[in-house]
């Protein structure tokens, strides 16, 4: 699956280093009362910050996903929500070419099943419903969400969270996953070369999605109510594994 993308995306070129970026990337850091380091076996660097009392981390590096090629920028933050909560909001190109990729090598393929290599990000299309058009509401044109706990993800899209998405800096041909798993918030997005502008324009988006987390977890959004609706595979498809 993971070589489907690859191939989707025309493979992972090599990711740059920091370079001549990096003074001004740890002044930008500095300013903010953030820490910054540079991470020299692989050319990128780490940020450390918080909102309020919550720590984040900030890395931009080469990617951990096949689906980003060269280099991406990776935050996150462990929001304690509970391991049962899985969500994961993502721009609606990646999310189709997620799905023709399953499609293709789960379903009229030879494989069966959805294996540990796959990512989470993947694995929860076949698991779990997505949001209709209505329910995505002004996010629909650009995004696609999905989530165990329906209600949770309903209530952390409204307001902030939503005006948030609209503004993040998408481009074409750049993915974006922002992600729930195990109580860790998460986000990631293709970045070539690191851009204080740009950095800054993604923090705002994920400190937003923490508070707008921790609000709905404040509110008592039951983590013990997942998804009644259909998942996008019918009985007898790869949805059926899905405690493999």
């Amino acid at each position: 699956m993971l070589e489907g993308l690859k191939r989707w995306f025309g493979g992972a070129a090599p990711a740059p280093a920091a370079g001549a970026a990096a003074p001004s990337l740890a002044a930008w850091a500095e300013a903010r009362q953030y820490s910054f380091r540079v991470v020299r076996e692989s050319g990128g660097f780490v940020i450390d910050g918080r909102l309020g009392a919550l720590p984040w981390r900030l890395e931009w590096g080469p990617s951990q996903r096949a689906y980003v090629g060269g280099s991406e920028l990776r935050l996150r933050a462990e929001l304690g929500l509970g391991n049962d909560l899985q969500v994961v909001v993502l721009d609606r190109p990646l999310q189709e070419a997620m799905e023709k990729t399953v499609f293709d090598q789960y379903v009229e393929g030879v494989q069966t099943r959805i294996d540990n290599q796959t990512p989470p990000e993947m694995r929860w299309l076949v698991m779990f419903p997505k949001l209709t058009g209505s329910e995505m509401g002004a996010l629909r044109q650009r995004f696609a969400a999905l989530s165990s706990i329906k209600t949770f993800l309903q209530q952390w899209l409204q307001g902030p969270l939503t005006t948030a998405l609209q503004a993040a800096p998408l481009v074409a041909g750049k993915p974006m996953v922002l992600m729930i798993s195990r109580g860790r918030l998460s986000l990631r997005t293709a970045m070539a070369d690191p851009d204080s502008a740009d950095i800054e324009a993604w923090l705002r988006l994920f400190e937003t999605a923490m508070r707008e987390a921790r609000r709905v977890a404040s509110q008592g959004a039951d983590p013990g109510a997942p998804s009644t609706q259909p998942s996008l595979w019918a009985p007898g498809t790869a949805a059926d594994d899905r405690k493999g």
